[in-house]
């Protein structure tokens, strides 16, 4: 089960969802990540520890998409917020 790191935290700026570094994190990495509407839930799953599935079959009751599809997108998010550094080993 993949686990947000400490210090990586979600905010709402001006009506949108961002991701932005505090404390130690903020050391090496600078900036903030912009996330859209599926990017947030996702984000919000895997701080409160849910697992890709159960993140998935949120994400295709929510937007009404097949579940392949919304198990796809979670891969895909979890993929890209590990390869920048965001996720706990």
């Amino acid at each position: 089960m993949a686990r947000i790191k400490d210090g990586f935290v979600l905010r709402e700026v001006a009506g949108q969802a961002v991701v932005i570094a505090t404390g130690e994190a903020s050391e090496g990495f600078h900036g903030m990540v912009k996330l859209n509407g599926t990017g947030k839930r996702i984000w919000q799953g895997l701080t409160e520890g849910r697992t890709d599935d159960d993140i998935a079959r949120d994400l295709a009751q929510e937007y009404g998409v097949s579940p392949e599809r919304a198990a796809a997108d979670v891969r895909e998010f979890v993929g890209q917020v590990r390869e920048a550094g965001f996720l706990a080993s």
